[in-house]
């Protein structure tokens, strides 16, 4: 297996979680150590290692997307945060949902929505 989606942090298409923590996640038949973004385009690599670093500059990529999403799920790591109100109204005026739950919640829920071919983004923060 490769350590990163590709150069650039990028493996095109939509890819199922098959496997979460130890820092990292598989996908694709591929791992990556770090967070990831799981977007109509593809699976990138996130710069983001925790909650509070969540902005609206960090979700550029999903803002860049919203035509092909319908909600984001964001995994928060291994605790549920609470994800700040301008943050929130801008991914709504944006014409997107929100819902942030733990990294391994979020996972699995965005397998199950990715399966019935839902306009699903997943923005995953590792967790150990």
């Amino acid at each position: 297996m490769s350590d990163a989606p590709r150069p650039g942090g990028f493996l095109p298409g939509r890819h199922g979680i098959d496997a979460y923590g130890n820092g990292g996640f598989r996908f694709g038949d591929m791992s990556h150590r770090g967070s990831i973004l799981m977007l109509p385009s593809g699976v990138h690599a996130w710069e983001v290692e925790r909650a509070d670093a969540i902005t609206t500059a960090s979700l550029a990529a999903v803002l860049a997307e919203r035509e092909g999403i319908e909600l984001l799920l964001v995994g928060t790591g291994a605790d549920i945060v609470f994800l700040p109100d301008p943050l929130r109204q801008r991914l709504k005026a944006a014409g997107i949902g929100l819902d942030a739950m733990q990294t391994g919640a979020a996972a699995r829920t965005y397998n199950i929505l990715a399966a019935e071919n839902r306009k699903v983004a997943a923005a995953l923060i590792a967790v150990p």
